[in-house]
C-alpha cells in the first residue's frame, strides 16, 4: 500500500556479500513498511511516482550497526580495572557492580543511560547480558523496546565460581528464567528473550541442562561466552576433564547451536571446535577492544570465516570501553594487521568494507535479514551528515573514502537519523511507565 511506502534519497553504501562494498550515489532506496522494496539509481519506477521522497542530500545512508554481545550492567564501569586480566577483573570490578543490579532504582538509572548511549552511537540492535536479577533485565528489555531498538536480552545464570551476592540456586535460576521468558516472549516486536549462562565456570551442570531445556521448550537462542582468556580455558579444562575441550562442553549441555547460539571472544580454540562452530551454525561475536583490554589476544577471525563461522562484531561492554561499533570495526581492522604479522603474513588483514560487513550484515544475520538494503531487509539505517559544519571542506572524497573517515574518524555528531524496521526513532524520553 502507498501509504506505508517510505523513499529517502542520499549516497547509499551496504555490503550485501562479505568484503564487497555497494554504493549508489545519488541514488533512491524505497521502504515498505518494514522492509526495503529497492535500491535505484537514476529514476524512480514509475509506480513511486507520487510519493513524497524524504531527501537527504549529500549524506550516506548506511545500514544500522549490530553490538552482538555487551553487558548492559557493566556500562559505569568502562575503563576501570583494566591493568587486570578476565578472572581478577570479574572478581574485584564486574562482580561487585553487578551485585548492585538488585536494586531496581539503580538498574534504572543505569539501563535508561545505556539504551540512550546505543540509540546515540547507532547501534540498531544488539544482544546484551543482564544480571541474574529478574526485575532489572526485564526492565531493561522495556527501555530497549521503549526506545525503538532492536535486540536479544538475557538474565544471566550463574550457581558456582560467583560472589554470594550473585550465586543463585540451580533451582531458583532455572524457575526465574522461565518465568522471564513467559513475562517477556513475543511481548515486544522487536526485542526477545535470549538464554544465557554466563560461561562454563560459573554454571554447574545441573544448570546448563536445565537451561537447554528451556532454550528447546521455548525455542529460545543462546549466548555465552568461550576461550577468552588461557586461564580461563585451563579452569574449564579441570571443572570439565570429561569433554575434550571448551566448546565441548556447551555442546555436551545442548547449549551450542542446537538453538541459535552467540559464543563471545572465540581467541583460544582448536581446530576441532571450529569445525563444531562451523557445523553447528555457532555464531563469535568478535571484540576486539575488549581482547586487547584485558591481554586475552587477538582471535583469528580470519580463520574462523574462511572455515564458514558467522562472525560478528561487539563492543563487549565493559570489558571493552568502545561503545560505537565504527571503531569497533576500525579496531578489528587494527587488530587483524597484528594477526597478519604475528602468521607472517599468511592470514590476510581485514579490509575496511570486509569490517564493514561485520559490523553490518554479518552480525545481523543473526537477527534475520537484517544489516544490509537487499531487498527483503528489515530497514535499519543510518543517516551520516559528514560535512564539516559551518565551513566548506578542504577537498572532495568519493563516498567510500567517506565511509572510511566515517569508520575511523566519526563520532555520534554525524549521525542525523536513524531508523530501525523501517521506523525512524528519535532520542529516547523514558518513564517509569513506558513498559
Amino acid at each position: 500500500m502507498r501509504n506505508q511506502i517510505k523513499i529517502l534519497k542520499g549516497n547509499i553504501a551496504f555490503t550485501p556479500v562479505f568484503g564487497q562494498l555497494e554504493i549508489l550515489a545519488n541514488s533512491f532506496i524505497v521502504i515498505e513498511g518494514r522492509t526495503v522494496k529497492g535500491a535505484f539509481t537514476g529514476e524512480l519506477p514509475a509506480k513511486y511516482h507520487g510519493i513524497t521522497v524524504t531527501d537527504y542530500g549529500e549524506a550516506l545512508i548506511i545500514p544500522g550497526f549490530v553490538d552482538l554481545h555487551a553487558h548492559a550492567p557493566q556500562f559505569v564501569n568502562r575503563g576501570l580495572g583494566l591493568d587486570d586480566e578476565l578472572l581478577p577483573w570479574l572478581e574485584k570490578y564486574t562482580f561487585p557492580e553487578e551485585a548492585k543490579f538488585s536494586d531496581p532504582a539503580y538498574a534504572e538509572q543505569v539501563y535508561q543511560q545505556f539504551v540512550t548511549e546505543l540509540w546515540k552511537w547507532g547501534t540498531t540492535r544488539s544482544v546484551l547480558f543482564g544480571t541474574i536479577h529478574k526485575e532489572a533485565t526485564t526492565r531493561l528489555m522495556e527501555l530497549l523496546a521503549a526506545a525503538g531498538l532492536g535486540g536479544y536480552v538475557g538474565k544471566v545464570n550463574m550457581d558456582r565460581n560467583a560472589p554470594a551476592s550473585l550465586r543463585e540456586t540451580t533451582e531458583q535460576s532455572l524457575a526465574d528464567t522461565e518465568e522471564f521468558i513467559q513475562q517477556t516472549q513475543g511481548r515486544y516486536e522487536l526485542v526477545k528473550p535470549i538464554i544465557t549462562p554466563r560461561f562454563a565456570p560459573s554454571c554447574t551442570p545441573g544448570l546448563m541442562t536445565g537451561l537447554a531445556a528451556l532454550a528447546r521448550k521455548y525455542n529460545t537462542p543462546v549466548q555465552s561466552h568461550l576461550a577468552e582468556n588461557t586461564d580461563e580455558v585451563a579452569l574449564v579444562k579441570a571443572l570439565h576433564p570429561e569433554c575434550r575441550n571448551y566448546a565441548g562442553v556447551y555442546d555436551s549441555f545442548g547449549l551450542f547451536g542446537q538453538q541459535p547460539t552467540i559464543m563471545a571472544h572465540c581467541v583460544y580454540n582448536d581446530a576441532s571446535e571450529i569445525g563444531l562452530m562451523a557445523q553447528n551454525n555457532v555464531y563469535v561475536a568478535h571484540c576486539p577492544y575488549s581482547n586487547n583490554n584485558l591481554a586475552s589476544g587477538i582471535a583469528p577471525v580470519r580463520n574462523l570465516i574462511n572455515r564458514q563461522v558467522p562472525v560478528g562484531l561487539a563492543s563487549d561492554i565493559a570489558g571493552g570501553h568502545e561503545i560505537f561499533i565504527a571503531r569497533v570495526a576500525a579496531m578489528a581492522v587494527q587488530v587483524s594487521k597484528l594477526k597478519w604479522l604475528e602468521t607472517a603474513k599468511r592470514e590476510p588483514f581485514f579490509t575496511i568494507p570486509e569490517a564493514f560487513y561485520l559490523a553490518t550484515k554479518g552480525g545481523g544475520s543473526f537477527f534475520g535479514k537484517v544489516g544490509s538494503f537487499e531487498p527483503g531487509y528489515e530497514f535499519d539505517a543510518l543517516i551520516i551528515d559528514d560535512s564539516p559544519p559551518g565551513r566548506p571542506g578542504i577537498r572532495q572524497y568519493s563516498v567510500e573514502e567517506r565511509l572510511n573517515r566515517f569508520i575511523y574518524l566519526g563520532d555520534d555528531a554525524s549521525i542525523a537519523a536513524r531508523y530501525v524496521a523501517g521506523k525512524k526513532i528519535e532520542q529516547p524520553k523514558f518513564s517509569a511507565d513506558n513498559g
